[in-house]
């Protein structure tokens, strides 16, 4: 048992399991989207209802959950530890070469990290928690289900009729598309995923994925606000 002691306190060590929660996230962040597209669907929320009683009554989603939000916390601790060890050993700002030519996101990582931290915090208060652990949603019926289920929808419309809320989810998924344009890449590299062939598809897919994933999710907020009042 002492390598895995050895592993997870080891400089290598925290930067694979850094690279592997990573990819889990970015896997995350296509389910998560494809069910908030749900939102856009012109039903009066009963997608997007019937998806949120899925995704927190399915036994195997519910375990998956506990994981995610392991990985992200464990995704943010690691961060933070790699920028700490990083500015006390060389004076930079993150695990990255001192040439001037890498980018501004790969030399702020560590910031941008945190900020979408914070981010996640203001959305779990606002859905996440609002449904699980309080009784402020009320309870509608889903055609295809025998049961009432909460009405999420509605929450989000309250939600994204606010421009102060819409805006920090626009600009939270900014600092995410800057996190992952340095992070997709990244990830493979340290785990040593490097291939003459394949690596040029990987960073571009990165760089599309980065940039598409962020958008659609900034889309819905500005859908409501715009043209759902």
């Amino acid at each position: 048992m002492n390598w895995i002691s050895n592993f997870f306190t080891s400089s290598i060590g925290r930067k694979v399991i850094m690279s592997l929660t990573g990819l889990f996230l970015i896997i995350f962040l296509v389910v998560h989207l494809l069910g908030n597209l749900q939102l856009l669907a012109n039903d009066g929320g009963e997608a997007f209802n019937a998806y949120s009683y899925f995704m927190t009554h399915n036994p195997l989603i519910k375990s998956v959950s506990y994981g995610l939000y392991l990985f992200i916390l464990l995704h943010a601790i690691l961060g933070i530890v790699i920028y700490a060890k990083n500015k006390k050993a060389k004076g930079s700002k993150y695990a990255v070469s001192s040439n001037a030519d890498v980018s501004w996101a790969s030399k702020n990582m560590a910031i941008l990290g945190t900020l979408i931290f914070a981010f996640i915090l203001i959305h779990m208060g606002d859905f996440w928690y609002k449904m699980k652990f309080t009784d402020q949603l009320a309870m509608v019926s889903v055609e295809g289900l025998d049961v009432q289920v909460k009405d999420l929808y509605t929450q989000v419309k309250a939600t994204f009729s606010n421009p102060i809320m819409v805006g920090a989810y626009v600009i939270g998924m900014i600092v995410l598309a800057l996190h992952l344009w340095h992070g997709f890449q990244s990830a493979f590299q340290t785990l040593g995923l490097n291939h003459g062939k394949y690596t040029p598809f990987i960073r571009g897919l990165g760089k599309v994925y980065s940039i598409v994933v962020p958008l659609l999710f900034a889309i819905i907020p500005l859908y409501y606000f715009f043209f759902l009042k």
